[in-house]
């Protein structure tokens, strides 16, 4: 790798990864999507933006993508849509980001020859667990339109790899959080509803258990499988192989935080039943023999930093405001 691309790289994996592949020396195409005011995302403000080359646009135009993939060796994929709750409002605009969005990246890379494309999975695409830990080889189940569009994502780059040798890899991460991430995710939940002064936490289903991994050690898995020649047509799990329920999480959160609280179930943070993944535990066993990566961050070191990161941020957000 030397000349990278980086889809999505305003977003909360995505900028760390900017900020990582910086740091190792690489010259970095960073596509962010394009707003009026022309902000960058989480990268403006990063200590690393003048070092970057931002491309702004929009993944779902085919011209922009092409264009911006000019040049260089490695793709990193990450732009998609990630909501689950808004995908049973909005399945088409998940459609059109996930699947479209990917096929321009790989029929760019058809036609341009890049070396190495990453393609961005996720751990929903499972479903819930049929055995575990979920190796590589577990069936994959929708049950979500938002991980029937990466289902659909992960085969079309796969079909691009075996009917025209495109060097495809697909990244698997389980559930990552960190500094930077959404507030509708469990985590950040969590902890805003915290910092808020909130002794009653709103949440949806607590059963569900759930491998957690923190951004850093999901960005450089990221580069690590990058670095490999080893996995092209493969798919790889980045993820810890500890799981934890929603409920015990919030509970440890607390706990770090110095706060007695209560827990409430609303409706509308639950997913129908037949919807809900009840259990994902990763078998990293892959990208540990396969590269050099090693996590760093247990989930209380890894909570920790997160912790502290929103406590000086938490103007940033507004957790009375439930979106989905």
């Amino acid at each position: 790798m030397d000349k990278i691309l980086i889809t999505g790289a305003g977003g909360f994996i995505g900028s760390h990864l900017a900020e990582l592949c910086v740091e190792q020396g690489f010259r970095v195409k960073a596509f962010v999507h394009y707003n009026s005011r022309n902000l960058w995302g989480w990268l403006e403000d990063s200590k690393h933006k003048s070092d970057l080359e931002v491309i702004p646009g929009d993944i779902r135009d085919f011209d922009i993508v092409h264009e911006s993939m000019k040049g260089v060796d490695t793709v990193f994929h990450l732009a998609a849509l990630i909501g689950i709750p808004f995908s049973y409002v909005s399945p088409m605009a998940y459609i059109k980001t996930n699947i479209i969005g990917t096929y321009n990246v790989l029929q760019s890379g058809k036609l341009l020859g890049t070396e190495n494309i990453l393609v961005t999975s996720t751990s929903e695409t499972y479903g819930t667990a049929q055995y575990v830990p979920v190796d590589e080889n577990h069936p994959m189940v929708g049950q979500s339109p938002y991980s029937a569009t990466k289902i659909a994502a992960d085969h079309l780059a796969l079909s691009f790899y075996r009917s025209f040798g495109l060097p495809i890899k697909i990244v698997r991460p389980f559930n990552t959080y960190g500094p930077r991430q959404s507030a509708r995710a469990i985590i950040p939940t969590i902890i805003l509803q915290i910092l808020n002064t909130q002794k009653t936490i709103k949440l949806g289903n607590l059963h569900p258990l759930r491998d957690f991994t923190f951004v850093k050690d999901t960005a450089n898995g990221f580069v690590e499988i990058g670095k490999s020649d080893k996995l092209f047509g493969d798919i790889i799990n980045i993820g810890m192989n500890e799981e934890i329920s929603i409920g015990d999480l919030a509970r440890q959160i607390a706990d770090l935080m110095d706060s007695e609280i209560e827990i409430t179930i609303e409706k509308e943070r639950t997913r129908p039943d037949s919807s809900e993944v009840q259990r994902l535990l990763c078998d990293n066993l892959k990208i540990i023999e396969s590269t050099n990566w090693q996590p760093k961050y247990s989930l209380r070191t890894g909570l920790t930093e997160t912790i502290e990161w929103y406590r000086k941020n938490s103007e940033k957000y507004k957790p009375e405001i439930y979106n989905i």
